[in-house]
């Protein structure tokens, strides 16, 4: 007569256990505020319309920085409703002569 075989159950793993590692976070100098956005370009006449969030004067060195855009300019030309002004307030969709290509929704910051 045959002997019947038991076949012994795989033993079971144990699981292994998994040590969650903190993020390392590496510091970068502080990003500044953005005070202002383009909302418009005109192609042709290279003219950014940006709305401010504080004043802004002609002289002032902007930087704009958008997903395809970064490049910083003075400004050298500012107009609102058609009029040259020296000083655009906080709020006003003001016309700026740029250098480059911007883009809708591209930020402004103060170039150091």
């Amino acid at each position: 007569m045959k002997k019947a075989v038991r076949k012994k159950a795989p033993a079971k793993k144990k699981a292994a256990r998994t040590v969650r590692k903190k993020p390392v976070v590496i510091k970068t100098a502080a990003m500044p505020k953005p005070i202002g956005r383009v909302t418009h370009y005109y192609n042709k006449i290279r003219v950014a319309i940006v709305k401010f969030k504080c004043d802004v004067r002609v002289g002032t060195h902007l930087r704009f920085r958008g997903a395809t855009t970064d490049f910083a300019t003075a400004v050298t030309s500012m107009q609102f409703d058609h009029q040259p002004v020296q000083v655009a307030k906080k709020n006003k969709l003001i016309g700026i002569r740029v250098s480059k290509r911007v883009r809708e929704g591209d930020q402004v910051f103060l170039e150091g």
